[in-house]
């Protein structure tokens, strides 16, 4: 299955679904992993502090694919914003994975309270520079932080990682994201442990267009051009999940969706303004 993709402002490309590996580790996870390789996955979502960058890279190398072929994206744990911390980090999570580079280095939260998320920024441009990575970006960050980065160094990040679903859209930064010409990803695009798929109105749409829940906030994440990055560990949902490209929600249908927003929508109530990265 070859899927779309999204072109990122540095020219480089990415599927516009994403399989996330938040606690899909060890050797059950490489087995997972490698199911959703050959349901047709090529980008491979993980971070440090997911503890999966092991099963990530054992999967690649099982696959039999070629490297090229996919497009693996890792995180910065917060404890490592300063510069020197951040270069040796990223060099163990590519130590970790045994891979001579990633395609895509994330910063994890910008966490203001440390403040040290402009130094971070300025390890990966270095990064980027030596051929470490070759895109960088951000994650949970607000437009007051994509402010200061851009200001600080002139380089723009080519994603930004947020919390999106129905519950909480995020209409106003999706906005802020296509401004500055960055691509939006979004983790936990169902909603984690909440009853989004449960939905009246969703269910009413899967009727209509003959899919479940899932796929219906899936398209509704690409119709906003948001890239979802969706953990599935069953191969029957792997697939499922990449089987959004063959019909289309109206604009009405799409507003709709974006109605469903919750004061207290958030799945964990991380605020990236307040939030410290796993205390």
């Amino acid at each position: 299955m070859t899927q779309e993709t999204y072109t990122l402002n540095d020219g480089h490309s990415l599927p516009k679904v994403g399989l996330g590996t938040f606690q899909i580790r060890g050797y059950e996870g490489v087995e997972q992993i490698l199911t959703a390789i050959q349901a047709g996955y090529r980008l491979l979502d993980t971070s440090t502090n997911y503890n999966s960058e092991g099963a990530v890279g054992e999967a690649i190398h099982r696959s039999g694919i070629p490297r090229s072929s996919f497009f693996v994206t890792t995180k910065l744990p917060g404890k490592y914003h300063l510069f020197e911390d951040a270069l040796k980090m990223l060099e163990e999570s590519l130590l970790r994975m045994k891979l001579d580079y990633v395609d895509l280095y994330l910063i994890h939260w910008p966490l203001p309270k440390q403040d040290n998320y402009l130094e971070a920024w300025e390890a990966l441009v270095t990064a980027k520079k030596r051929g470490l990575v070759r895109s960088i970006g951000v994650s949970n960050f607000e437009e007051e932080h994509l402010k200061r980065i851009i200001q600080r160094t002139g380089v723009t990040p080519a994603v930004n990682q947020n919390e999106i679903h129905p519950y909480w859209p995020q209409k106003e930064l999706v906005q802020v994201n296509q401004r500055y010409g960055i691509l939006t990803e979004a983790w936990s695009p169902l909603g984690r442990g909440s009853k989004e798929l449960e939905e009246p109105l969703l269910t009413k749409m899967a009727q209509k267009y003959g899919k479940n829940t899932a796929q219906i906030i899936l398209r509704w994440q690409i119709e906003r051009s948001i890239l979802p990055i969706v953990k599935a560990v069953s191969p029957v949902h792997q697939s499922q999940n990449l089987d959004i490209f063959d019909f289309a929600l109206t604009t009405e249908e799409i507003e709709q969706i974006n109605q469903l927003q919750r004061p207290d929508g958030r799945v964990d109530g991380q605020d990236p303004k307040t939030y410290e990265e796993f205390e």
